[in-house]
């Protein structure tokens, strides 16, 4: 009996044992998330997350996706810098199976820097570095930052022909770029008490091949460093809202997936995507009548349009436009007879949209429950130019009866087809729409489409579409020239993409979010 006990206490002994080691060894790579992003400094936009194993680059090895998305020059030299730098037998050991994380920023040029940080395991020392220096032939020359001092140096670097900078700061963490700008903010860079980014729980970092970060706040000022014409309303709603999201990489061989969570921040003002927190996920409907020339839209869907319009209500009265909202409403009264606000929400069906195409071209689209009864409400507050097609006579409606993301039809056209309200800026654009519904040259028709489209989510209040090859003019038009020059290389490159969709799912008046970015059919692989 007692020997029963004591090899059952040994096996106990064992299990545990071989638990506690099995639980260190996979929370290891994540363990250290937050005191990792803590150092990252808050200007960053986007935070890419991934594990420096073997397998994670294995996966990507023959694969052109990365090289697509950061650009062939970038990926080739991350590539020198994992394996002289990382797996140089100085410093291996620090750095095997821990998180590299790649910050997007901002800089005081038409660049975007790029921050690589990861923490090393216990023992690393900064005088390490100056190490390399004392091996023949070795191919870098370290030398410390005066502006910093010892913990942080510049690594000229022969393969490459360009300097390294890194520094090294508390808790073991290390951060590198090529530009000396950004390792000088990041070195002075001291934890911000606002949290910049929420953080993914342990067991979801472990089991994911990867993770993105984003904050929706930083995302103008990167925006500015791309686009020298600031008034383009690419993704424009999205960089007005002020929140978080922590999205898991789901991996295909010809497309990036993210999923997870965007959550709203409290306490700051509410924008114009906020109102569609409030709402249920809709099925969507309007993208099928898109135009095949369609370079990018933004699909609005509402399960409740009177909440909506409730909602919408309260939002300018807190912008402190209810006056002159109020005002244009009882303008219309007076003149017409017509209660117009009333009428035209019992009419709003549950999606609207706004699609640019690639002739710069700009639609609203908008989807009625009666196209009859619209047309007679319609008529009231135009002049017509014929049974269909008229031009509206107040300033200003579209903005105050859909909301802030209508602003740009001050005064338009419009057309109505069956049960569609279609909006534009000038008749020339009217009749193109007209074509493309008569015709039925629709977006929908393109089998690549379709087979992007069966990537995305169903049902969704909010999602936005970019087509690449119809997007490239108007890039062109509003990048910086040497901007623009970057992503229309040759493969691999943006060229490569067939197109990105970002999606707002409402859940817990946040979001569920999806983002989907896809190859191009015949690019999917490319053997070295």
């Amino acid at each position: 009996m007692k020997r029963q006990i004591i090899i059952t206490l040994i096996l106990l002994l064992a299990t545990a044992f071989i638990t506690v080691s099995y639980f260190k060894n996979i929370s290891t790579p994540g363990m250290r998330t937050s005191q990792v992003m803590e150092a990252i400094p808050d200007n960053a936009a986007l935070i890419f997350e991934f594990n420096n194993d073997k397998g994670f680059y294995d996966i990507f090895n023959e694969n052109t996706l990365l090289a697509a998305i950061a650009g062939k020059d970038k990926i080739d030299e991350f590539d020198i810098l994992r394996k002289q730098l990382l797996l140089n037998p100085l410093f291996e050991k620090y750095f095997t199976n821990q998180n590299i994380f790649i910050s997007v920023h901002p800089s005081k040029t038409t660049n975007v820097d790029l921050l690589l940080t990861i923490s090393s395991t216990n023992g690393f020392e900064p005088s390490l570095i100056s190490e390399l220096n004392k091996k023949p032939n070795s191919g870098f020359l370290a030398t410390p930052i005066p502006k910093v001092g010892k913990q942080a140096y510049s690594i000229y670097i022969n393969a490459l022909k360009k300097t390294f900078y890194i520094t090294v700061k508390s808790d073991n963490v290390i951060s590198g770029s090529f530009s000396e700008e950004q390792i000088l903010q990041s070195s002075s860079y001291d934890k911000s008490d606002e949290k910049p980014f929420i953080l993914l729980s342990e067991q979801q970092n472990a089991s994911s091949l990867a993770n993105l970060y984003i904050n929706y706040n930083q995302l103008s000022p990167l925006f500015d460093q791309l686009f020298e014409n600031k008034s383009n309303d690419v993704f424009k709603s999205f960089r007005l809202l002020h929140a978080l999201a922590a999205l898991n990489l789901n991996y295909r061989s010809d497309a990036l997936m993210f999923h997870g969570e965007t959550n709203v921040e409290p306490h700051q003002p509410v924008t114009y995507l906020n109102l569609f927190s409030y709402q249920q996920p809709v099925v969507n409907h309007l993208k099928d009548i898109f135009p095949i020339s369609t370079a990018y839209c933004i699909n609005f869907s509402v399960s409740d349009p009177r909440k909506f319009e409730a909602d919408l209500t309260q939002w300018y009265t807190k912008a402190g436009l209810k006056n002159q909202k109020d005002q244009l409403f009882k303008t219309i009264k007076y003149d017409t007879k017509v209660s117009l606000q009333k009428q035209f929400s019992e009419l709003l069906d549950h999606e609207f949209a706004l699609v640019t195409t690639r002739y710069f071209e700009r639609f609203a689209i908008i989807a009625v429950n009666d196209g009859s009864k619209l047309k007679s409400l319609m008529t009231s507050i135009s002049t017509m130019t014929n049974e269909d097609t008229g031009h509206l006579k107040y300033e200003k409606l579209p903005f105050f009866l859909l909301g802030d993301a209508f602003g740009g039809f001050r005064r338009p056209y419009f057309m109505i087809l069956d049960n569609y309200l279609i909006l534009a800026n000038s008749t020339g654009e009217l009749a193109s729409y007209y074509d493309t519904y008569i015709k039925r040259k629709f977006l929908s028709k393109n089998h690549q489409y379709n087979q992007f489209d069966n990537l995305v989510a169903d049902r969704s209040n909010v999602s936005f579409f970019f087509q690449f090859k119809n997007a490239q003019q108007i890039l062109k038009r509003d990048m910086y020239p040497n901007i623009y020059d970057i992503i229309s290389l040759d493969e691999p490159g943006w060229k490569n993409f067939y197109a990105v969709s970002f999606q707002f799912s409402a859940a817990d008046k946040n979001f569920y979010t999806n983002f989907c970015i896809k190859l191009n059919n015949d690019t999917s692989v490319v053997k070295k």
